[in-house]
């Protein structure tokens, strides 16, 4: 599976960004999705994550619960984080990635079995 993912840009504090996820492959349906975000120098972050299969469920950090909406469309082999309220704390390299199982998502558990797309810089202003 290869990931691209794209949307990031420059916004202001109170904007909004939509970052978009792309994978190739067949299996896109098998996988897990998510947004993880990871500063230089700094420890990586489960941001928001979707599960695959019937009824996904979704889940977010604590810091994004709220303004930030993760959603999947099969029949484009993509994801979608729609982000609202963004904060300058928000600014980062967010990096899409698909696991089979969503607790590596949401763990930050990822193996040489996941996949970890390039990043997309978000940058927001105060």
């Amino acid at each position: 599976v290869q990931l691209q993912a794209s949307g990031g840009g420059l916004v202001q504090a109170g904007g909004s960004l939509r970052l978009s996820c792309v994978a190739s492959g067949r299996t896109f349906n098998s996988y897990a999705m998510g947004w993880i975000r990871q500063a230089p120098g700094k420890e990586r972050e489960f941001v928001a994550a979707i599960s695959q299969g019937g009824g996904w469920s979704t889940h977010y950090e604590d810091s994004v619960q709220g303004r930030f909406t993760l959603s999947r469309d099969n029949a484009k082999s993509a994801i979608y984080l729609q982000m609202n309220s963004l904060r300058p704390e928000d600014t980062t390299v967010y990096y899409c990635a698909a696991s089979r199982y969503l607790h590596h998502l949401r763990e930050l558990s990822l193996t040489t079995d996941d996949y970890w797309g390039q990043g997309t810089q978000v940058t927001v202003s105060s």
